[in-house]
């Protein structure tokens, strides 16, 4: 199958959605994005994942990296990861489509596991979290296929897991899948910079003792600095300050919290520190933020 017939299949699996509320739990791991006009720069943490362009184009920026993605683009996360993203085309004739797999670290390490040498020799892109490369028409294949699973419950029980693990391959193998490879080795610097990452997810209201942290991780303070900034872009404290940031402007668009309890709520100490960091991150103050999100109409 080749782009625009998944394209077509995608569209069907999205009005499948509006009609019965809910995938099947088989294919709890796939979804599609769909936009019918741009959208403006937004904040956002991008977790492992996939994304397949159909349609439209859309641009992710990680630090000073811009990924613009088109068509038969497929980009891969492999770490969690706060970035500013925006689709720039999409219209109502031609929407923007976008199939996002979530990936399965344990099925990826098993796969690994097999293909040993082969998956190590590969040659790859730059390492960091995100990598983008053309689709090959094989990895296009298998997730065609595997969306097509959700119109029969019973193919879908049995032929998920094995086109999820070929989807899962051929991420792996291909060009933009080194940073894939290497994290699944135990000791390499992107395992570690991913169970330094999971810490302070973990707690990120609290305070973080970066000499602590590294030493959790089996790093020297050095190397989790250099290589957490190789792999993210940002610094650990800057990570935990866009979490908290990110978790904020969730609760303020909830509309249910005030400012000064979101500040705490989040691990801040000082309301007023919290409002000069989130305007410079956001471009409006809290308060502003919050009045827009709850008032009427």
């Amino acid at each position: 199958m080749d782009l625009p017939q998944l394209a077509e299949l995608a569209l069907k699996w999205l009005r499948r959605e509006e009609s019965v509320k809910g995938v099947s739990p088989s294919l709890s791991d796939i979804f599609v994005l769909k936009s019918t006009s741009p959208t403006p720069l937004g904040a956002t943490l991008y977790e492992p994942v996939a994304c397949l362009i159909l349609q439209g184009a859309k641009e992710v920026l990680l630090g000073d990296s811009i990924f613009r993605l088109g068509p038969g683009d497929v980009l891969v996360v492999s770490h969690d990861v706060p970035v500013n993203s925006r689709i720039t085309t999409a219209r109502p004739s031609e929407p923007y489509l976008a199939v996002i797999l979530s990936l399965d670290v344990s099925l990826l390490r098993s796969l690994y596991d097999e293909a040993g040498r082969a998956a190590s020799g590969v040659v790859g892109a730059k390492r960091t979290a995100l990598a983008s490369t053309k689709a090959d028409i094989r990895l296009v294949d298998a997730i065609a296929r595997y969306l097509a699973l959700v119109e029969d419950e019973v193919e879908a029980m049995v032929l998920a897991s094995a086109i999820r693990r070929e989807i899962h391959f051929r991420l792996l193998m291909a060009p933009n899948g080194r940073m894939l490879r290497s994290l699944l080795r135990h000791d390499s610097h992107a395992s570690m910079i991913a169970m330094a990452i999971s810490r302070i997810r973990q707690d990120y209201r609290g305070t973080i003792a970066v000499p602590k942290l590294a030493r959790e991780v089996g790093m020297s303070p050095s190397s989790l600095h250099k290589h957490f900034r190789a792999i993210t872009s940002t610094t650990p404290l800057q990570f935990q300050k866009d979490l908290r940031l990110l978790e904020a402007r969730r609760l303020l668009i909830a509309g249910q919290h005030a400012v000064s309890d979101v500040a705490y709520e989040v691990g801040y100490q000082s309301p007023n520190q919290f409002s000069r960091e989130y305007s410079r991150k956001y471009g409006v103050s809290p308060s502003s933020d919050l009045r827009a999100r709850v008032a009427p109409g």
